[in-house]
């Protein structure tokens, strides 16, 4: 009965002898990979890869961790100015978790531009850039696991938002300090109070209803063209396509803007604006008959033309909008 229980004994450390080697060349693979992405980290927030580096670190199991990385295109030829955008907001990202408490070996950030990983870009079909992924710890990226750069936008509050939602990380962003608010703040003020100075013996100025209503309705405009929206989410200025080349200014959704196109919006409501008021003077003022006129037909052509391109902006977002008005 000694010899079975032997014999039973080694059988079993036979069997389990290469499962628990290759177990055991698992686990060193893993720690070798997790070593070597905390030193990249330790000395740039950010890690650059390449096609190399990507399928080892990213692709290949063993892994443990997970990873967000943004493909992008940051070489000067590319003239992708969003992507250079995203990336001073991801840099600020991932430097918030590289020097707080947040910082742990359970994600990395990384990046890969198309000029040094253009067959990463091919492997996953990706055709666009900036272009923010987690790859999770378990599994392939789902759905949620790309990030919606059209409708939230790249700041870095709102990528930190993202990261913990997949990954559970909270990350608090640090943002180096920015003066430009109070100084320009300060500038106002010294200027409101030289103003102030200089005329103090006539403050009429102050009651110029004129001055007044062009700044109110500077004020309507900015707001009604979405520049809030811009604050808030801070999408890019525009898209460009770092295979064709094609620029984008109007995004192609009604639940999301670029920066250039409230630009737009705000040039169209005031062309729209500017009409009205000419029709209102051609109306109401005490000029000649024929300045009236010339007036009066400038501020129709005004608001016909821009009223038109504002309607032909809608459409474009709104798909299936069945109305037009000289242009479609």
């Amino acid at each position: 009965m000694a010899a079975l229980g032997v014999l039973a004994l080694l059988l079993l450390a036979a069997c389990g002898g290469p499962r628990a080697a290759g177990q055991k060349r698992k686990e060193m693979v893993l720690s070798e990979k997790v070593n070597q992405l905390m030193e990249w980290a330790s000395k740039r927030s950010v890690i650059r890869m390449n096609g190399d580096k990507f399928r080892r670190f990213v692709k290949a199991p063993p892994r443990n961790y997970s990873v967000i990385v943004m493909f992008t295109a940051l070489q000067p030829h590319r003239q992708c100015v969003v992507c250079k955008q995203a990336d001073e907001e991801y840099q600020i990202l991932a430097n918030s978790w590289r020097y707080s408490s947040a910082f742990t070996n359970k994600i990395f950030f990384a990046m890969v531009d198309f000029d040094e990983g253009s067959d990463v870009f091919q492997m996953l079909n990706m055709n666009s850039a900036p272009t923010f992924i987690n790859f999770p710890a378990k599994g392939k990226p789902k759905r949620g696991d790309t990030y919606e750069l059209q409708v939230r936008g790249f700041a870095a509050e709102q990528l930190a938002r993202w990261v913990a939602d997949r990954t559970d990380v909270n990350i608090r962003v640090i943002r180096p300090p920015n003066y430009a608010g109070p100084l320009m703040l300060g500038l106002l003020l010294a200027v409101i109070g030289g103003l102030v100075y200089l005329r103090g013996s006539n403050l009429d100025f102050l009651y110029n209803k004129t001055g007044w209503a062009f700044a109110a309705l500077c004020f309507v405009l900015a707001m009604t063209s979405g520049q809030m929206w811009n604050h808030i989410r801070g999408p890019p200025y525009a898209h460009k396509n770092p295979h064709t080349g094609q620029v984008s200014y109007i995004h192609g959704s009604s639940q999301a803007q670029f920066v250039a196109e409230t630009h737009i919006v705000l040039l169209f409501n005031g062309g729209v604006t500017l009409g009205m008021v000419l029709l209102h003077e051609a109306a109401t003022s005490d000029l000649d008959v024929g300045k009236r006129k010339i007036m009066c037909i400038a501020g129709i052509g005004l608001v016909v033309l821009f009223f038109s391109w504002l309607l032909s902006v809608f459409r474009s977002k709104y798909h299936g909008y069945p109305y037009s008005f000289l242009m479609s």
